[in-house]
């Protein structure tokens, strides 16, 4: 998960009921190949290519940017890592996993892992973003374009993100999109020698501007 902003582009239910529309099936079903969502101030999101090799080893071996994910982004992060993920086999590629893209590179990325069975009504929502675009609030923006549309994409009723303790900007970035805070997992996370607590946040549907 990470960082910052405020904004939300006004059109993003619209285009998300269009693509509903247009679509019939599960998730595992579904094509998001022409999604493209505008988040405002330059940011698009839209799904990873295999030409976002070269720009995602630029912004994502970076440790400072893998040291609040999850060890399925290492550090350092190789070719092969990239041409792995890139390729589908690191993260499913049937459920919205978009790049960020900013002056036509992407730098970053968001997406969702839905759940199963009896938890199919929810997902984990995950995301990062290159070092050299921190601080200029494009997270928040990311996360309020890509938060209603993907809970009306995929009918979900929970979207729900986990942050390790010590990332206070990507807690700020949820907050600042409607997530309310649910609880901490103490001790939850061994990462890099030091064991950490896991801050968990949430969003549900009725708190989207067209709730039904």
């Amino acid at each position: 998960m990470y960082r910052e902003a405020p904004g939300r582009s006004p059109d993003l239910r619209e285009q998300g009921s269009r693509i509903l529309r247009g679509m019939t099936g599960q998730v595992a079903k579904r094509d998001w190949k022409a999604v493209r969502l505008d988040a405002g101030a330059g940011v698009l999101l839209r799904p990873w290519h295999a030409g976002d090799l070269d720009a995602l080893l630029l912004h994502a071996n970076d440790e400072q940017v893998s040291r609040g994910t999850s060890d399925r982004f290492p550090f350092p992060y190789t070719r092969a890592d990239g041409e792995a993920f890139l390729a589908g086999r690191v993260v499913d590629f049937n459920a919205p996993v978009f790049a960020i893209e900013l002056d036509g590179q992407a730098c970053g990325g968001i997406g969702v892992r839905p759940g199963h069975g009896e938890r199919r009504h929810g997902a984990e929502l995950g995301y990062w973003l290159g070092r050299r675009h921190w601080h200029r609030g494009h997270m928040t923006r990311v996360v309020g374009a890509f938060t209603p549309w993907v809970m009306h994409a995929l009918s979900l009723y929970r979207l729900q993100a986990a942050v390790l303790d010590f990332n206070s900007a990507s807690a700020r970035v949820l907050l600042k999109n409607g997530f309310i805070e649910e609880g901490t997992q103490r001790r939850a996370v061994f990462k890099r020698g030091k064991l950490h607590d896991l801050r968990s946040f949430a969003r549900t549907r009725d708190t989207l501007d067209d709730a039904d």
